[in-house]
């Protein structure tokens, strides 16, 4: 069995994200330790977005031809690197001259958008592979995840 890596890669930032979300809702009642923590979670959540998204592009090639399922992966594609972007740049608005600052209502506005587009685009990953077949092998017709 063919083991593909993107999966295996694409739970760390979307965790990284999830948590940097739950954490600048948690700075009103936390303070600075919330925000702090949301600030290192999407530092670490784009780093690790970017060998995800190489990976991803290149085994996008490898799913299923039929129309649906192109479909699906370049949609999951495109919306979870729109997840990235809106990430990015809340991350962008917390930097001022090198040092992390308090997230404005932007800052934590681009985090809740990069959320929803992150729930989308995950669920369009698991349709890939629940749905379509992505990521297994495919031996006499038979489609395993």
């Amino acid at each position: 069995m063919r083991h593909p890596l993107h999966p295996t890669l694409a739970h760390f930032p979307v965790a990284c994200w999830s948590i940097a979300t739950i954490a600048d809702f948690a700075t009103p009642h936390y303070g600075p330790s919330a925000w702090h923590l949301a600030d290192v979670l999407l530092w670490i959540g784009a780093l690790a977005a970017i060998p995800t998204i190489i990976v991803g592009i290149f085994e996008l090639t490898a799913i299923p031809k039929e129309p649906a399922s192109v479909r699906t992966g370049f949609t999951h594609m495109g919306i979870m690197f729109m997840a990235f972007i809106l990430y990015l740049v809340s991350l962008l608005l917390r930097d001022h001259e090198g040092q992390f600052i308090h997230p404005d209502t932007v800052a934590r506005a681009f985090s809740v958008a990069g959320f929803v587009f992150l729930l989308v685009g995950g669920w369009l990953g698991g349709t890939l592979v629940y749905g379509h077949g992505a990521g297994g092998d495919h031996k006499d017709g038979e489609t395993s995840a």
